[in-house]
This record gives structure tokens, C-alpha cells and sequence, in this order.
């Protein structure tokens, strides 16, 4: 059934701006996130992997410290990046004392030979990776910790930029071009069910 008469309902520019409004937020949101997760990248795991694969102390400490000192500068050295419950391994201080520990072995094994080198930088990166699921290495560090202190408002963010894009389909389109598109699926309907 064709509304070809069917006289426009509503405010459309109204609806055009509060779909205009709901995408904005909804970019705003996940730009947010995906700037956080660059800066993280550049400041923190960025440099954890240069100094997995570092090929000498000098440089593995090199890394190790622009690390220390960026989460030093940003007060990322306790708490836990869980919004609900706490897991071990989301716990910020314990890994960063890791690290700490880990910049302090390689301060002593400066000077040692060698084979002492080569075993501390072997236990250096087996500290700061995993092997993941597909057999891709990892650095690892907290879950959530590019967005830490924020993981709640983040999280709370995230779920209505989702919900928001939903707004944004139906106030993107008319009540007409919704009722027009209903319609033209009804033949389709009749077609099939009387095959």
C-alpha cells in the first residue's frame, strides 16, 4: 500500500538536528577512545615492545625508562583498571613494580658478561610479552589501562554512542519514508505466501 497523498508529519529539520546531535556525540565518543588508544600506543606499549626486542641492555633500558617515567608523569602506577570487580590482572601496581624491578635487573646486568646479558634481555621479554592466541606476541599490560581513570565513563560513554546510533537511523528517515518502505516489502510478503 503506497501513501503517495500522505502529507509530511513532524519536524523534519527538527529530526535531521537530533540526528545531527546523536552523531556527533557518537564521533566524539570513539574519537575519544581511539586518541587514547594512540597516545597509549605511543607513550606506553609502543615503547614496552621496542624494549622486548631490544638487541642490548643499553637500549632495553633506554625503552624501559621513557615507560617508567610516562607512568610516573600520569599517576599510572597503583589502582586497578576494573569497573566491576577486581582481576590480578588488571592490577596497575603489581605491574608496575614489574617494570621496575625489571629497569633495576638490567641496571646490574650492565657490566656482567655476556651470557648474563643475553639471559636478562631472554627474561626481559618474557616478562613483557605473551604469546597470544593465534601465536602473535603481546606486550602485556593491564586490560583498560589506555583508558584508566576513566574506564567507567568511558565504558558508561561507549554504550551511549551505541544506542545513539540507533537514534540516529530513526530520526534520519521520515515516518513516510519509513511507512514507504514497509510497503513496498508488503508484495513481497503476499508474493511469497501464496507460492
Amino acid at each position: 500500500m503506497n501513501y503517495p497523498s500522505a502529507k509530511p508529519t513532524g519536524n523534519t529539520v527538527g529530526r535531521y538536528l537530533i540526528a545531527s546531535i546523536l552523531f556527533l556525540f557518537a564521533a566524539g565518543v570513539f574519537g575519544w577512545q581511539i586518541m587514547n588508544n594512540i597516545r597509549f600506543n605511543q607513550n606506553v606499549s609502543g615503547h614496552l615492545k621496542l624494549a622486548s626486542d631490544a638487541n642490548n641492555i643499553e637500549l632495553a633500558e633506554r625503552e624501559l625508562t621513557t615507560v617508567l617515567n610516562y607512568l610516573e608523569a600520569n599517576g599510572l602506577t597503583s589502582g586497578h583498571t576494573s569497573v566491576l570487580y577486581e582481576k590480578p590482572t588488571e592490577d596497575i601496581g603489581f605491574w608496575y613494580e614489574n617494570l621496575k624491578a625489571s629497569k633495576a635487573e638490567l641496571n646490574r646486568a650492565k657490566d656482567a658478561e655476556q651470557l648474563v646479558q643475553t639471559n636478562t634481555l631472554i627474561k626481559l621479554r618474557e616478562t613483557l610479552t605473551d604469546n597470544g592466541g593465534e601465536g602473535k606476541t603481546k606486550v602485556t599490560y593491564p586490560d583498560g589501562l589506555a583508558r584508566y581513570p576513566h574506564n567507567l565513563l568511558i565504558g558508561s560513554l561507549t554504550w551511549a554512542a551505541v544506542f545513539s546510533l540507533f537514534g540516529i537511523m530513526y530520526y534520519s528517515f521520515s515516518e513516510e519514508q519509513w511507512k514507504k518502505w514497509n510497503a513496498a516489502g508488503q508484495p513481497a510478503k503476499e508474493d511469497s505466501a501464496t507460492d
